[in-house]
């Protein structure tokens, strides 16, 4: 199984000091709620984000959207091969279950994980097919066997032939931030190993689709 960790990604609930800001206030009103509910975005956020300490790391709910899509409805995951987590820069883990299919719209996305951050877990009741948990990376990755593989532009260039199989059994971890690197720099440091996906630089949902066709290779399912 490729159990992927989408680590210190952009996802955040409006901050204190800008709930305040006109932007802020407008987007509430406009979407009828409070702005202590709303995911910050820097689509809608960005004049009230200046202000805001290492914001172009912050407010990119759709690095996580996009990189979802990918993982969710790849034919890895739904063979029961794949299991996702997203870590949040401010230390909260969301466990998606493999049946879970997130909303295309990013709009419905947006309101999935505001509803997940007010409750806790989606749906309410019965059995929850996404939860949020209070939670540090190293506590997760200590859960998940405390052994894991970086997907890092840095690293060792390996084809898509060779790292299938290791991928597939493993603790995965790719960046969920748009700029710069890992705040947690053992993230890194640990790792078993360190690899890159080619020469070019990718965002999250490329080398997310590159890693799960290596994996589904390596499984036998392409």
């Amino acid at each position: 199984m490729m159990r992927l960790v989408l680590a210190e990604a952009s996802l955040e609930l409006v901050p204190p000091e800008i709930r305040s800001h006109p932007a802020i206030i407008a987007d509430a009103r406009r979407r009828g709620r409070r702005p202590e509910e709303m995911l910050l975005d820097r689509a809608r956020h960005h004049p009230a984000m200046l202000a805001l300490k290492d914001s172009l790391r912050r407010g990119r709910p759709d690095i996580v959207h996009q990189a979802l899509l990918v993982f969710q409805y790849s034919l890895l995951n739904r063979r029961g091969l794949g299991r996702a987590y997203v870590h949040t820069r401010d230390d909260y883990v969301i466990v998606i279950q493999p049946e879970t299919r997130m909303p295309r719209n990013y709009n419905n996305f947006i309101a999935l994980i505001e509803q997940l951050y007010a409750i806790g877990r989606v749906p309410p009741r019965g059995k929850p097919l996404i939860e949020l948990q209070r939670k540090a990376l190293q506590s997760l990755l200590r859960e998940l066997g405390n052994r894991w593989i970086v997907l890092h532009e840095n690293g060792v260039k390996v084809s898509l032939a060779e790292i299938g199989k290791a991928l597939l059994s493993s603790v995965v971890v790719i960046g969920g931030f748009p700029h710069g690197d890992f705040l947690n720099k053992w993230v890194i440091e640990a790792a078993e190993a360190v690899y890159r996906l080619g020469d070019e630089v990718m965002d999250a949902a490329q080398v997310i689709c590159k890693a799960v066709t290596a994996a589904e290779t390596a499984a036998g399912l392409l």
